[in-house]
């Protein structure tokens, strides 16, 4: 599937992969593109007409039904919005492992229940979730985080299930470790937003159900398909 002519909406668009992706797509023939932030005026500027500046909070009930009235025309949906707590799940607050389901299971899940009816009313379009490796297998570190992004994944898997025959595609993008505010306290080396962005659109296009954006992402998702117990010894060891 091309994106061009395609009008596409990214979540999270300030910065990191979602800023990043933006000016990805901007350089293919896309008809148009809403760039969605919690603040429009954090967006930078991208210096291109067919991008829409959007408000969207994607924890917000009433922002998201509004989004989804406005960028109705959507073709494709790339839900990257999200955050990242460092918490231990057996000595964290519930409170603070539930700041990442809030924003990254339920906030993600409220976004693909409003566009989905709108996309299948179509009989076309694609949602594409940013999930991330540690969806796979998870971090102890980063345990709240994991949980989420892996409710995060049974949750695309269950969309895609559900709308098979309906001409909506539903994805998963599973970045590792990248150069973003999220990942600045990983002491991994990371691949860069511009990197990840150009493996997410080419996935986009190839209609990837699972798109993996880096090296490190290549080798688990690798090793999550062939040998999904080691991978867990692995990254239990490498904490």
């Amino acid at each position: 599937m091309s994106v061009s002519n395609q009008i596409i909406l990214v979540t999270g668009a300030n910065r990191g992969i979602g800023a990043a992706t933006v000016r990805e797509l901007l350089t293919r023939d896309v008809k148009k593109v809403y760039a969605a932030a919690r603040n429009p005026a954090s967006l930078p500027d991208f210096g291109d007409a067919r991008v829409v500046p959007l408000t969207l909070d994607i924890t917000d009930e009433a922002q998201v039904k509004a989004a989804a009235e406005t960028a109705g025309d959507v073709d494709i949906v790339v839900n990257n919005a999200g955050t990242a707590v460092f918490s231990d799940v057996l000595n964290s607050p519930l409170d603070t492992i539930g700041a990442d389901f809030h924003a990254n299971f339920y906030g993600t899940l409220r976004v693909m229940q409003a566009f989905a009816p709108k996309l299948v009313a179509k009989g076309a379009g694609t949602i594409a979730n940013v999930i991330s490796v540690v969806g796979l297998v998870a971090v102890a570190s980063l345990g709240g985080y994991s949980a989420s992004k892996a409710a995060l994944l049974s949750v695309t898997q269950s969309a895609r299930a559900g709308l098979k025959g309906t001409g909506v595609k539903v994805l998963g993008i599973f970045p590792g470790p990248i150069d973003t505010d999220l990942a600045r306290d990983i002491p991994l080396e990371k691949a860069t937003p511009e990197s990840a962005a150009k493996r997410i659109v080419a996935g986009l296009e190839a209609g990837e159900e699972y798109i993996f954006t880096d090296p490190v992402a290549d080798h688990i998702g690798h090793t999550w398909r062939t040998n999904a117990p080691g991978l867990e010894a692995a990254m239990a060891g490498a904490e």
